[in-house]
Protein backbone atom coordinates (compact mmCIF):
# COMPACT_ATOMS: atom_id res chain seq x y z
CA UNK A 1 0.00 0.00 0.00
CA UNK A 2 2.36 2.90 -0.88
CA UNK A 3 1.40 6.81 -0.63
CA UNK A 4 0.28 6.75 -4.53
CA UNK A 5 -2.32 4.55 -4.00
CA UNK A 6 -3.63 6.25 -0.74
CA UNK A 7 -3.72 9.41 -2.47
CA UNK A 8 -5.97 7.91 -5.32
CA UNK A 9 -8.12 6.43 -3.30
CA UNK A 10 -9.07 9.62 -0.89
CA UNK A 11 -9.27 12.13 -3.99
CA UNK A 12 -11.94 9.46 -5.82
CA UNK A 13 -13.54 9.58 -2.38
CA UNK A 14 -13.88 13.58 -1.96
CA UNK A 15 -13.91 14.00 -6.02
CA UNK A 16 -17.01 11.65 -5.83
CA UNK A 17 -15.76 9.86 -8.84
CA UNK A 18 -13.12 8.27 -10.86
CA UNK A 19 -13.28 11.20 -13.97
CA UNK A 20 -13.54 14.23 -11.78
CA UNK A 21 -10.12 12.95 -9.53
CA UNK A 22 -8.48 11.62 -13.09
CA UNK A 23 -8.35 15.04 -13.62
CA UNK A 24 -7.31 16.73 -10.94
CA UNK A 25 -4.83 14.31 -10.46
CA UNK A 26 -3.63 14.64 -13.95
CA UNK A 27 -4.01 11.07 -15.19
CA UNK A 28 -6.10 8.96 -16.93
CA UNK A 29 -9.41 7.28 -15.86
CA UNK A 30 -7.93 4.04 -17.09
CA UNK A 31 -4.75 4.49 -14.75
CA UNK A 32 -6.75 5.33 -11.68
CA UNK A 33 -9.31 2.28 -11.98
CA UNK A 34 -6.17 0.43 -12.18
CA UNK A 35 -4.78 1.82 -8.74
CA UNK A 36 -7.54 1.38 -7.16
CA UNK A 37 -7.61 -2.12 -8.53
CA UNK A 38 -4.28 -2.90 -7.53
CA UNK A 39 -5.00 -1.53 -3.50
CA UNK A 40 -8.28 -3.59 -3.84
CA UNK A 41 -6.34 -6.84 -4.98
CA UNK A 42 -3.85 -5.86 -1.90
CA UNK A 43 -6.67 -5.40 0.76
CA UNK A 44 -8.82 -8.37 -0.45
CA UNK A 45 -11.95 -6.14 -0.46
CA UNK A 46 -13.88 -3.46 -2.67
CA UNK A 47 -13.11 0.19 -1.04
CA UNK A 48 -15.86 1.63 -3.49
CA UNK A 49 -19.08 0.22 -3.75
CA UNK A 50 -21.79 1.47 -7.27
CA UNK A 51 -24.50 3.15 -5.76
CA UNK A 52 -27.52 5.26 -7.64
CA UNK A 53 -25.34 8.49 -7.27
CA UNK A 54 -22.38 7.24 -8.24
CA UNK A 55 -19.70 6.05 -6.64
CA UNK A 56 -19.80 5.31 -2.50
CA UNK A 57 -17.33 4.39 -0.01
CA UNK A 58 -17.70 0.64 0.94
CA UNK A 59 -17.05 -0.46 4.45
CA UNK A 60 -13.75 -1.20 4.35
CA UNK A 61 -13.57 1.95 2.58
CA UNK A 62 -14.78 4.30 5.41
CA UNK A 63 -12.20 1.85 8.34
CA UNK A 64 -9.67 2.70 5.94
CA UNK A 65 -10.52 6.48 5.22
CA UNK A 66 -9.48 8.16 8.46
CA UNK A 67 -6.02 6.11 8.27
CA UNK A 68 -5.02 7.32 4.47
CA UNK A 69 -5.83 11.15 5.35
CA UNK A 70 -3.88 10.89 8.55
CA UNK A 71 -1.21 9.47 6.21
CA UNK A 72 -1.03 11.62 3.53
CA UNK A 73 -0.95 14.69 6.16
CA UNK A 74 1.97 13.02 7.67
CA UNK A 75 3.25 13.05 4.41
CA UNK A 76 2.50 16.72 3.83
CA UNK A 77 4.12 17.84 7.07
CA UNK A 78 7.40 15.72 6.19
CA UNK A 79 7.36 17.29 2.64
CA UNK A 80 6.98 20.94 4.22
CA UNK A 81 9.44 20.39 7.42
CA UNK A 82 12.19 18.97 4.77
CA UNK A 83 11.28 22.13 2.58
CA UNK A 84 11.52 24.64 5.38
CA UNK A 85 15.36 22.46 6.53
CA UNK A 86 16.24 23.60 2.82
CA UNK A 87 15.40 27.16 2.65
CA UNK A 88 15.24 28.42 6.41
CA UNK A 89 18.40 27.65 8.94
CA UNK A 90 16.45 25.10 11.48
CA UNK A 91 16.42 21.62 12.14
CA UNK A 92 19.08 19.18 13.49
CA UNK A 93 22.79 19.04 12.74
CA UNK A 94 24.63 16.22 14.01
CA UNK A 95 28.29 17.03 14.86
CA UNK A 96 31.36 14.95 16.37
CA UNK A 97 34.60 16.54 17.22
CA UNK A 98 37.75 15.21 19.33
CA UNK A 99 36.99 14.63 22.55
CA UNK A 100 39.81 17.23 23.60
CA UNK A 101 38.46 19.87 22.74
CA UNK A 102 35.19 19.76 24.39
CA UNK A 103 37.83 21.55 27.18
CA UNK A 104 38.60 24.63 24.29
CA UNK A 105 36.35 27.12 23.91
CA UNK A 106 34.62 25.25 21.21
CA UNK A 107 31.72 24.71 23.56
CA UNK A 108 31.34 28.02 24.00
CA UNK A 109 30.78 28.89 20.79
CA UNK A 110 28.27 25.81 20.01
CA UNK A 111 26.02 27.77 22.99
CA UNK A 112 26.46 30.93 21.13
CA UNK A 113 25.57 29.23 18.34
CA UNK A 114 22.61 27.64 19.40
CA UNK A 115 21.13 30.66 21.45
CA UNK A 116 21.22 32.43 18.24
CA UNK A 117 19.51 29.46 15.90
CA UNK A 118 16.89 28.15 18.28
CA UNK A 119 15.31 26.32 15.40
CA UNK A 120 18.71 24.46 15.01
CA UNK A 121 18.99 21.34 17.36
CA UNK A 122 22.87 20.15 17.80
CA UNK A 123 23.61 16.61 18.37
CA UNK A 124 27.34 16.65 19.91
CA UNK A 125 29.45 14.06 20.32
CA UNK A 126 33.07 13.14 20.52
CA UNK A 127 35.37 10.67 18.78
CA UNK A 128 39.59 9.91 18.02
CA UNK A 129 40.24 11.46 15.25
CA UNK A 130 40.33 8.38 13.06
CA UNK A 131 36.32 7.49 14.48
CA UNK A 132 35.61 11.16 13.79
CA UNK A 133 36.09 10.95 10.08
CA UNK A 134 34.54 7.50 9.88
CA UNK A 135 31.44 9.07 11.20
CA UNK A 136 31.50 11.41 8.70
CA UNK A 137 32.09 9.16 5.68
CA UNK A 138 29.22 7.19 6.98
CA UNK A 139 26.96 9.96 7.22
CA UNK A 140 26.18 9.60 11.30
CA UNK A 141 27.57 13.28 11.60
CA UNK A 142 27.54 16.26 9.54
CA UNK A 143 30.37 18.16 10.73
CA UNK A 144 33.43 16.75 12.34
CA UNK A 145 36.09 18.17 14.38
CA UNK A 146 39.64 16.53 14.34
CA UNK A 147 43.16 16.61 14.20
CA UNK A 148 45.42 16.32 11.46
CA UNK A 149 44.68 16.33 7.94
CA UNK A 150 42.70 13.15 6.47
CA UNK A 151 43.74 12.97 3.34
CA UNK A 152 40.70 10.43 2.10
CA UNK A 153 39.45 11.00 -1.45
CA UNK A 154 35.37 11.24 0.36
CA UNK A 155 35.89 13.59 2.43
CA UNK A 156 36.95 17.12 2.58
CA UNK A 157 39.11 18.90 5.07
CA UNK A 158 38.80 22.58 6.15
CA UNK A 159 41.61 24.32 8.46
CA UNK A 160 39.22 25.84 10.89
CA UNK A 161 41.77 27.00 13.92
CA UNK A 162 44.81 26.34 15.41
CA UNK A 163 45.08 25.46 18.69
CA UNK A 164 48.29 26.69 20.69
CA UNK A 165 50.18 24.39 22.82
CA UNK A 166 52.17 24.99 26.20
CA UNK A 167 54.49 23.46 28.69
CA UNK A 168 52.87 22.89 31.84
CA UNK A 169 53.99 22.47 35.03
CA UNK A 170 52.95 21.85 39.09
CA UNK A 171 52.95 25.46 40.42
CA UNK A 172 55.86 24.51 42.66
CA UNK A 173 58.27 23.18 39.97
CA UNK A 174 61.51 25.48 39.48
CA UNK A 175 60.49 27.21 35.91
CA UNK A 176 56.93 27.62 36.83
CA UNK A 177 56.08 31.13 35.21
CA UNK A 178 59.78 31.27 33.78
CA UNK A 179 60.90 31.48 30.28
CA UNK A 180 63.85 29.10 28.88
CA UNK A 181 65.89 29.30 25.86
CA UNK A 182 65.65 25.77 24.78
CA UNK A 183 62.89 23.10 25.03
CA UNK A 184 66.32 20.50 25.33
CA UNK A 185 66.75 22.17 28.91
CA UNK A 186 63.63 20.05 29.64
CA UNK A 187 64.91 16.93 28.31
CA UNK A 188 65.73 15.06 31.73
CA UNK A 189 62.57 15.73 32.81
CA UNK A 190 59.38 13.45 33.09
CA UNK A 191 56.76 13.60 30.52
CA UNK A 192 52.88 12.78 30.44
CA UNK A 193 51.80 12.00 27.09
CA UNK A 194 48.84 10.13 24.75
CA UNK A 195 50.27 6.79 23.57
CA UNK A 196 52.06 6.97 20.13
CA UNK A 197 49.90 4.56 17.69
CA UNK A 198 50.06 5.28 14.60
CA UNK A 199 46.73 4.60 13.98
CA UNK A 200 45.35 6.51 16.71
CA UNK A 201 47.03 9.46 16.67
CA UNK A 202 45.98 12.86 17.70
CA UNK A 203 49.07 15.85 16.93
CA UNK A 204 49.47 16.28 20.15
CA UNK A 205 49.97 12.64 21.07
CA UNK A 206 53.34 13.00 18.87
CA UNK A 207 54.21 16.83 19.18
CA UNK A 208 56.60 16.50 21.83
CA UNK A 209 58.84 13.67 20.85
CA UNK A 210 58.92 15.66 17.44
CA UNK A 211 60.21 18.69 19.00
CA UNK A 212 62.76 17.04 20.60
CA UNK A 213 64.08 14.93 17.62
CA UNK A 214 64.39 18.53 15.97
CA UNK A 215 66.58 19.74 18.51
CA UNK A 216 68.69 16.10 18.61
CA UNK A 217 67.27 14.61 21.52
CA UNK A 218 66.71 11.49 20.46
CA UNK A 219 65.00 9.98 23.52
CA UNK A 220 62.78 11.27 26.56
CA UNK A 221 61.50 9.89 29.98
CA UNK A 222 57.72 9.98 29.56
CA UNK A 223 54.44 8.33 30.48
CA UNK A 224 52.02 7.36 28.37
CA UNK A 225 48.36 8.37 29.40
CA UNK A 226 45.10 8.21 28.11
CA UNK A 227 43.10 10.96 29.27
CA UNK A 228 43.64 14.69 29.05
CA UNK A 229 42.37 15.33 32.43
CA UNK A 230 44.16 12.29 33.86
CA UNK A 231 47.45 14.16 32.58
CA UNK A 232 46.07 17.42 33.75
CA UNK A 233 45.93 15.87 37.61
CA UNK A 234 48.95 14.08 37.45
CA UNK A 235 50.88 17.17 36.70
CA UNK A 236 49.10 19.12 39.26
CA UNK A 237 50.42 16.64 41.57
CA UNK A 238 54.10 17.94 40.38
CA UNK A 239 55.07 13.95 38.93
CA UNK A 240 55.92 15.18 35.64
CA UNK A 241 54.96 17.68 33.25
CA UNK A 242 53.01 17.90 29.45
CA UNK A 243 52.79 19.77 26.27
CA UNK A 244 48.96 20.69 26.61
CA UNK A 245 46.46 23.22 24.55
CA UNK A 246 46.45 26.58 25.95
CA UNK A 247 42.87 26.54 26.18
CA UNK A 248 42.69 23.43 28.01
CA UNK A 249 44.55 24.22 31.13
CA UNK A 250 42.79 28.33 31.16
CA UNK A 251 40.49 26.73 34.22
CA UNK A 252 43.55 25.35 36.20
CA UNK A 253 45.81 28.34 35.38
CA UNK A 254 43.25 30.69 36.83
CA UNK A 255 42.70 28.70 39.92
CA UNK A 256 46.60 28.57 40.87
CA UNK A 257 46.59 24.46 40.60
CA UNK A 258 48.80 24.69 37.38
CA UNK A 259 51.79 26.86 35.23
CA UNK A 260 53.57 26.95 32.57
CA UNK A 261 56.77 27.39 31.54
CA UNK A 262 57.71 29.37 28.67
CA UNK A 263 60.03 27.93 25.34
CA UNK A 264 61.43 30.81 23.89
CA UNK A 265 62.09 28.15 20.51
CA UNK A 266 59.15 26.36 21.10
CA UNK A 267 55.86 27.47 18.81
CA UNK A 268 53.43 25.28 18.42
CA UNK A 269 49.44 24.61 17.79
CA UNK A 270 47.48 22.01 17.01
CA UNK A 271 45.84 22.62 13.71
CA UNK A 272 42.22 21.70 13.91
CA UNK A 273 40.02 20.74 10.68
CA UNK A 274 36.04 20.23 9.63
CA UNK A 275 35.58 17.24 8.12
CA UNK A 276 32.58 16.67 6.12
CA UNK A 277 31.62 14.06 3.16
CA UNK A 278 32.43 15.28 -0.50
CA UNK A 279 29.34 15.30 -2.48
CA UNK A 280 26.82 14.95 1.03
CA UNK A 281 23.96 17.26 1.29
CA UNK A 282 24.65 19.98 3.43
CA UNK A 283 21.18 21.83 4.74
CA UNK A 284 21.12 25.57 5.91
CA UNK A 285 21.51 24.83 9.28
CA UNK A 286 24.87 22.68 8.66
CA UNK A 287 26.37 25.54 6.50
CA UNK A 288 25.42 28.00 8.87
CA UNK A 289 27.61 25.95 11.45
CA UNK A 290 30.78 25.76 9.47
CA UNK A 291 30.25 29.69 8.97
CA UNK A 292 30.53 30.09 12.59
CA UNK A 293 33.08 27.66 12.78
CA UNK A 294 35.42 29.87 10.33
CA UNK A 295 34.32 33.02 12.01
CA UNK A 296 34.85 32.59 15.69
CA UNK A 297 37.93 33.45 16.81
CA UNK A 298 37.23 32.30 20.04
CA UNK A 299 37.05 28.96 19.33
CA UNK A 300 41.14 28.48 18.94
CA UNK A 301 43.48 30.66 17.25
CA UNK A 302 42.96 30.55 14.22
CA UNK A 303 45.65 30.33 11.33
CA UNK A 304 44.49 31.20 8.08
CA UNK A 305 42.32 28.63 6.77
CA UNK A 306 42.97 26.65 3.99
CA UNK A 307 40.64 23.97 1.65
CA UNK A 308 42.13 20.22 1.41
CA UNK A 309 40.49 16.78 0.14
CA UNK A 310 40.19 14.68 2.80
CA UNK A 311 40.38 11.23 4.74
CA UNK A 312 41.82 8.57 7.12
Amino acid sequence: MDSEALLTFVTIHRANGFSRAADILGRSQPAISRRIALLEQELGVPVFERAAGGIVLSEAGRTLLPHAERVLAALGDASSAIKTMRTDVVGRVAIVAVGTLAGTNLTAVLKHFTAEHPGIELAISTATSAEVSDLVRRGEAAIGLRYLLDIAPDLICEHVASEPMAVACHTDHPLAGKEIRSLSELRHETWFAFRNAYDQRETFADNIFAQFQARGVGEIRWSAIDSLNAMKRLVETGLGIALLPESAIDEERRAGSLATVGVADLIVANPVYAVTRRGGYLSPATLRLLERLRASPGFTHRAGPQRQSATD
